[in-house]
């Protein structure tokens, strides 16, 4: 089951149902069953206490998941900033629609296994980045 959830004055640009439905497309395509997954947005302070609390990083951050992932059934709990979605839009010279897409990929392709430490690994969780919002954004 996909839940979303906000902590903060947020409403989803998109429709539930889309995203929901985009989300499944995104595990089909990497082999993945839809477990739990919890996408809950917050602002940076709130995302903030959670990396120094959980991962010792006294950073802001757009995103953190937590993964609790069995086998091929991916479940977890997706934390975003809308703060940092709207900065990042910015500086990227995106939307803040695109980006969020961008971000809730991202965490998604996290629970599927994708990494990004190294610069390898970060050029494609970029490419899978862009190829699971053109899922999103061809059938909208």
């Amino acid at each position: 089951m996909i839940s979303f959830f906000s902590e903060t004055k947020f409403k989803l640009p998109y429709k539930k149902n889309d995203l929901k439905s985009w989300v499944k497309m995104i595990c089909n395509t990497e082999n993945h069953k839809i477990g739990d997954i919890n996408y809950i947005f917050c602002n940076d302070e709130q995302l903030h206490k959670i990396n120094v609390q959980y991962l010792n990083h006294d950073t802001l951050t757009d995103i953190i998941t937590f993964d609790y992932t069995e086998d091929f059934q991916i479940a977890g709990d997706i934390y975003i900033s809308v703060e940092r979605v709207c900065d990042n839009a910015n500086d990227f010279e995106v939307s803040f629609k695109e980006e969020l897409l961008r971000v809730m990929a991202h965490g998604i392709l996290h629970l599927c296994g994708y990494k990004d430490k190294s610069e390898s690994e970060s050029q494609q969780m970029r490419q899978k980045e862009e190829e699971k919002i053109r899922l999103f954004t061809e059938k909208e």
